[in-house]
Protein backbone atom coordinates (compact mmCIF):
# COMPACT_ATOMS: atom_id res chain seq x y z
CA UNK A 1 0.00 0.00 0.00
CA UNK A 2 2.87 2.36 0.79
CA UNK A 3 4.36 1.72 -2.65
CA UNK A 4 1.00 2.37 -4.30
CA UNK A 5 0.60 5.62 -2.37
CA UNK A 6 4.07 6.75 -3.37
CA UNK A 7 3.29 5.93 -7.00
CA UNK A 8 0.15 8.07 -6.90
CA UNK A 9 2.10 10.98 -5.41
CA UNK A 10 4.77 10.61 -8.10
CA UNK A 11 2.16 10.60 -10.86
CA UNK A 12 0.34 13.62 -9.44
CA UNK A 13 3.62 15.52 -9.12
CA UNK A 14 4.51 14.69 -12.73
CA UNK A 15 1.16 16.01 -13.93
CA UNK A 16 1.50 19.24 -11.94
CA UNK A 17 5.03 19.77 -13.30
CA UNK A 18 3.74 19.20 -16.83
CA UNK A 19 1.07 21.87 -16.39
CA UNK A 20 3.57 24.30 -14.87
CA UNK A 21 5.89 23.81 -17.84
CA UNK A 22 3.20 24.79 -20.34
CA UNK A 23 3.77 28.53 -19.77
CA UNK A 24 0.09 29.03 -18.94
CA UNK A 25 -1.26 27.27 -22.03
CA UNK A 26 -3.93 24.58 -21.45
CA UNK A 27 -2.63 21.03 -21.76
CA UNK A 28 -4.99 18.44 -23.31
CA UNK A 29 -5.43 15.18 -21.44
CA UNK A 30 -3.80 13.14 -24.19
CA UNK A 31 -0.70 15.35 -24.18
CA UNK A 32 -0.48 15.32 -20.37
CA UNK A 33 -0.63 11.53 -20.50
CA UNK A 34 2.07 11.31 -23.17
CA UNK A 35 4.42 13.68 -21.36
CA UNK A 36 4.10 11.81 -18.05
CA UNK A 37 4.06 8.26 -19.41
CA UNK A 38 0.56 7.62 -18.08
CA UNK A 39 -2.39 6.09 -19.86
CA UNK A 40 -5.04 8.59 -20.92
CA UNK A 41 -7.68 7.24 -18.49
CA UNK A 42 -5.22 7.41 -15.59
CA UNK A 43 -4.18 10.95 -16.43
CA UNK A 44 -7.82 12.03 -16.74
CA UNK A 45 -8.75 10.41 -13.41
CA UNK A 46 -5.88 12.06 -11.55
CA UNK A 47 -6.44 15.46 -13.17
CA UNK A 48 -10.14 15.30 -12.34
CA UNK A 49 -9.25 14.58 -8.71
CA UNK A 50 -6.85 17.51 -8.66
CA UNK A 51 -9.55 19.72 -10.15
CA UNK A 52 -11.94 18.72 -7.35
CA UNK A 53 -9.34 19.98 -4.86
CA UNK A 54 -8.74 23.23 -6.78
CA UNK A 55 -5.17 22.36 -7.72
CA UNK A 56 -5.99 22.39 -11.44
CA UNK A 57 -8.68 23.96 -13.62
CA UNK A 58 -10.19 22.55 -16.79
CA UNK A 59 -10.80 24.51 -19.95
CA UNK A 60 -13.47 22.34 -21.63
CA UNK A 61 -12.23 23.22 -25.11
CA UNK A 62 -8.48 23.10 -24.65
CA UNK A 63 -7.30 21.18 -21.59
CA UNK A 64 -5.95 21.59 -18.08
CA UNK A 65 -4.31 24.51 -16.23
CA UNK A 66 -2.92 24.99 -12.75
CA UNK A 67 -5.69 26.04 -10.38
CA UNK A 68 -6.18 28.53 -7.54
CA UNK A 69 -5.00 26.19 -4.79
CA UNK A 70 -1.72 25.71 -6.66
CA UNK A 71 -1.33 29.48 -6.67
CA UNK A 72 -1.93 29.70 -2.91
CA UNK A 73 0.54 26.91 -2.18
CA UNK A 74 3.11 28.55 -4.42
CA UNK A 75 2.63 31.94 -2.82
CA UNK A 76 3.26 30.50 0.64
CA UNK A 77 6.33 28.53 -0.51
CA UNK A 78 7.69 31.60 -2.31
CA UNK A 79 8.58 33.21 1.02
CA UNK A 80 11.27 30.56 1.43
CA UNK A 81 12.26 29.51 -2.08
CA UNK A 82 11.51 32.37 -4.47
CA UNK A 83 14.35 34.75 -5.36
CA UNK A 84 12.75 36.31 -8.44
CA UNK A 85 12.37 39.69 -6.74
CA UNK A 86 16.00 39.60 -5.61
CA UNK A 87 17.26 38.49 -9.03
CA UNK A 88 15.06 40.59 -11.33
CA UNK A 89 17.53 43.48 -11.55
CA UNK A 90 20.41 41.10 -12.28
CA UNK A 91 18.45 39.50 -15.13
CA UNK A 92 17.77 42.95 -16.57
CA UNK A 93 21.45 43.86 -16.25
CA UNK A 94 22.57 40.72 -18.08
CA UNK A 95 20.21 41.57 -20.94
CA UNK A 96 21.28 45.23 -20.98
CA UNK A 97 25.01 44.62 -20.83
CA UNK A 98 25.15 41.71 -23.29
CA UNK A 99 22.26 42.51 -25.64
CA UNK A 100 21.16 38.84 -25.39
CA UNK A 101 18.04 37.32 -23.87
CA UNK A 102 18.64 36.77 -20.14
CA UNK A 103 17.06 34.24 -17.78
CA UNK A 104 16.82 33.09 -14.19
CA UNK A 105 16.41 29.35 -13.66
CA UNK A 106 16.01 27.34 -10.45
CA UNK A 107 17.00 23.81 -9.59
CA UNK A 108 14.08 21.52 -8.83
CA UNK A 109 15.32 18.01 -8.10
CA UNK A 110 17.16 16.71 -11.16
CA UNK A 111 15.83 19.51 -13.38
CA UNK A 112 16.01 23.24 -13.84
CA UNK A 113 12.92 25.37 -14.43
CA UNK A 114 13.03 28.80 -16.03
CA UNK A 115 11.51 31.51 -13.82
CA UNK A 116 12.30 34.87 -15.45
CA UNK A 117 13.11 36.15 -18.93
CA UNK A 118 14.30 39.55 -20.14
CA UNK A 119 14.84 40.33 -23.81
CA UNK A 120 18.08 41.95 -24.92
CA UNK A 121 18.53 44.66 -27.51
CA UNK A 122 19.88 42.41 -30.29
CA UNK A 123 16.99 41.73 -32.73
CA UNK A 124 17.83 38.06 -33.45
CA UNK A 125 16.89 35.89 -30.47
CA UNK A 126 16.83 32.31 -29.31
CA UNK A 127 13.43 30.96 -28.29
CA UNK A 128 14.63 27.77 -26.60
CA UNK A 129 13.92 29.08 -23.10
CA UNK A 130 10.71 30.52 -21.70
CA UNK A 131 9.16 30.79 -18.26
CA UNK A 132 8.12 27.38 -16.97
CA UNK A 133 10.18 25.20 -19.30
CA UNK A 134 12.17 22.42 -17.64
CA UNK A 135 15.36 20.67 -18.64
CA UNK A 136 17.33 17.88 -16.96
CA UNK A 137 20.52 18.96 -15.25
CA UNK A 138 23.35 18.86 -17.77
CA UNK A 139 21.29 19.89 -20.81
CA UNK A 140 20.59 23.64 -20.84
CA UNK A 141 23.34 26.03 -19.78
CA UNK A 142 21.64 26.78 -16.43
CA UNK A 143 21.55 23.10 -15.50
CA UNK A 144 25.13 22.65 -16.63
CA UNK A 145 26.27 25.52 -14.41
CA UNK A 146 24.40 24.20 -11.38
CA UNK A 147 25.65 20.64 -11.92
CA UNK A 148 29.23 21.81 -12.42
CA UNK A 149 29.25 23.68 -9.12
CA UNK A 150 27.50 20.97 -7.11
CA UNK A 151 29.55 18.94 -4.59
CA UNK A 152 31.57 16.23 -6.31
CA UNK A 153 29.74 13.32 -4.67
CA UNK A 154 26.35 14.76 -5.63
CA UNK A 155 27.51 15.44 -9.17
CA UNK A 156 28.91 11.92 -9.59
CA UNK A 157 25.74 10.34 -8.19
CA UNK A 158 23.65 12.24 -10.75
CA UNK A 159 25.93 11.23 -13.62
CA UNK A 160 25.81 7.59 -12.50
CA UNK A 161 22.01 7.42 -12.52
CA UNK A 162 21.32 9.57 -15.59
CA UNK A 163 21.54 8.82 -19.30
CA UNK A 164 20.78 11.88 -21.41
CA UNK A 165 21.70 10.39 -24.78
CA UNK A 166 18.37 8.73 -25.58
CA UNK A 167 16.57 12.07 -25.58
CA UNK A 168 19.34 14.60 -26.21
CA UNK A 169 21.83 12.74 -28.39
CA UNK A 170 25.47 11.69 -28.30
CA UNK A 171 26.68 15.22 -27.52
CA UNK A 172 25.16 14.69 -24.05
CA UNK A 173 27.05 11.47 -23.42
CA UNK A 174 29.05 11.08 -20.25
CA UNK A 175 32.46 11.93 -21.79
CA UNK A 176 31.53 15.25 -23.48
CA UNK A 177 29.33 16.15 -20.52
CA UNK A 178 32.20 15.65 -18.10
CA UNK A 179 34.42 17.80 -20.32
CA UNK A 180 31.91 20.67 -20.28
CA UNK A 181 31.53 20.41 -16.51
CA UNK A 182 35.31 20.46 -15.99
CA UNK A 183 35.73 23.56 -18.16
CA UNK A 184 32.91 25.26 -16.25
CA UNK A 185 34.58 24.51 -12.93
CA UNK A 186 37.76 26.19 -14.18
CA UNK A 187 36.14 29.29 -15.69
CA UNK A 188 33.17 29.65 -13.33
CA UNK A 189 30.65 29.74 -16.17
CA UNK A 190 29.21 27.39 -18.80
CA UNK A 191 29.13 27.65 -22.58
CA UNK A 192 26.48 25.55 -24.33
CA UNK A 193 27.36 25.57 -28.07
CA UNK A 194 23.98 24.97 -29.66
CA UNK A 195 23.45 21.53 -28.14
CA UNK A 196 19.66 21.87 -27.76
CA UNK A 197 18.87 23.72 -31.00
CA UNK A 198 21.57 24.12 -33.63
CA UNK A 199 22.79 27.70 -33.86
CA UNK A 200 21.25 28.69 -30.51
CA UNK A 201 24.02 29.18 -27.95
CA UNK A 202 23.76 29.75 -24.23
CA UNK A 203 25.97 30.65 -21.29
CA UNK A 204 25.25 30.51 -17.56
CA UNK A 205 26.69 31.06 -14.09
CA UNK A 206 25.39 29.47 -10.90
CA UNK A 207 23.84 31.39 -8.00
CA UNK A 208 24.51 29.95 -4.54
CA UNK A 209 22.05 29.86 -1.65
CA UNK A 210 22.84 30.97 1.88
CA UNK A 211 24.42 27.59 2.68
CA UNK A 212 26.68 27.72 -0.38
CA UNK A 213 24.79 25.31 -2.62
CA UNK A 214 24.22 26.12 -6.32
CA UNK A 215 20.43 26.40 -6.46
CA UNK A 216 19.80 28.86 -9.31
CA UNK A 217 21.55 30.15 -12.42
CA UNK A 218 21.65 33.26 -14.56
CA UNK A 219 21.94 32.60 -18.29
CA UNK A 220 22.16 34.42 -21.59
CA UNK A 221 21.16 32.92 -24.94
CA UNK A 222 21.44 34.06 -28.54
CA UNK A 223 22.55 33.15 -32.03
CA UNK A 224 25.91 31.45 -32.62
CA UNK A 225 27.54 34.44 -34.33
CA UNK A 226 27.15 36.44 -31.12
CA UNK A 227 29.20 33.98 -29.04
CA UNK A 228 32.72 34.35 -30.41
CA UNK A 229 35.53 33.58 -27.90
CA UNK A 230 36.09 37.27 -26.99
CA UNK A 231 32.37 37.77 -26.37
CA UNK A 232 32.19 34.54 -24.37
CA UNK A 233 34.75 35.98 -21.98
CA UNK A 234 32.80 39.24 -21.72
CA UNK A 235 29.41 37.57 -21.28
CA UNK A 236 30.94 35.19 -18.74
CA UNK A 237 32.26 38.12 -16.74
CA UNK A 238 28.82 39.78 -16.72
CA UNK A 239 27.09 36.56 -15.67
CA UNK A 240 29.54 35.95 -12.83
CA UNK A 241 29.29 39.52 -11.56
CA UNK A 242 25.50 39.48 -11.57
CA UNK A 243 25.28 35.97 -10.09
CA UNK A 244 27.58 37.06 -7.25
CA UNK A 245 25.43 40.16 -6.68
CA UNK A 246 22.31 38.02 -6.32
CA UNK A 247 24.18 35.65 -4.02
CA UNK A 248 25.03 38.55 -1.73
CA UNK A 249 21.37 39.60 -1.62
CA UNK A 250 20.36 36.03 -0.74
CA UNK A 251 22.94 35.93 2.05
CA UNK A 252 21.73 39.27 3.39
CA UNK A 253 18.13 38.07 3.35
CA UNK A 254 19.12 34.94 5.24
CA UNK A 255 20.98 36.96 7.84
CA UNK A 256 18.02 39.30 8.28
CA UNK A 257 15.66 36.36 8.86
CA UNK A 258 17.94 34.87 11.49
CA UNK A 259 17.85 38.10 13.49
CA UNK A 260 14.07 38.36 13.54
Amino acid sequence: MAEQGAQVVSRVAALLRTLSASAGAPVPTARAAALTGLTRPTAHRLLSGLAAEGLVDRDPDHGWLLGPEAYILGAVAAERYDITALAAEAVREVARLTGESAFLSARRGDETVCLLREEGSFPLRSHVLYEGIRFPLGVASAGLAILAMSPAAEREAYLARTDLTDTWGASHGIVPLRERLEVARRTGYVVNPGLIVEGSWGMAAAIFDASGRPSWALSATGVEARFTPPRQAEIGRVLLEQAHAVGRLIADRGAARRTR
